[in-house]
């Protein structure tokens, strides 16, 4: 049995992360460059990249094809676009940008460090209004708050 590091670390061997830096350089210089949000609708709602799509990992796989109600066309037609997937921590996007390898997208890579580094390379993230997010109101949802039940029991 692997546990979710192991796993998402297997997935490594066929997926290609890029560095916030890299992105932000890949938007300058590809404008069409797809971002993929797979956190959940609250996450993206609370701060994201700006014209990024959010599809929740939960529905990727169907957000990705025809004759589905999660169906994203835009996505589904994203097949030879460059993308790149995006995450809070980099791992879930790992996971997905394997799953969007397998279904046959042809130029996808995962951010490393997730928006928690895009906001430490202090690159601009908005809420769902648009309004621009505050480094520091970034620093605080990104630092995570686990409960003691969500501890490893000694």
């Amino acid at each position: 049995m692997k546990n979710f590091l192991e796993l998402v670390r297997g997935c490594l061997v066929d997926i290609r992360e890029i560095m916030p830096w890299d992105l932000a350089e890949r938007r300058h210089e590809n404008p069409d460059v797809m971002i993929v949000d797979v956190r959940e609708p609250d996450e993206f709602a609370a701060m994201h990249i700006a014209g990024s799509l959010n599809v929740p990992r939960g529905i990727l796989e169907s957000a990705c094809e025809w004759d589905y109600e999660e169906t994203v066309p835009e996505l589904v037609q994203a097949r030879q676009r460059e993308v790149v997937v995006v995450c809070r921590s980099g791992y879930r996007s790992v996971l997905a940008a394997n799953s969007m390898l397998l279904l046959g997208y042809e130029n996808v890579a995962s951010l490393q460090t997730g928006l928690r580094g895009w906001n430490d390379f202090e690159q601009p993230l908005v809420d769902n209004a648009g309004r621009g997010v505050e480094l520091e109101d970034a620093d605080v949802y990104f630092t995570p708050h686990l409960r003691p039940d969500q501890f490893r029991p000694k």
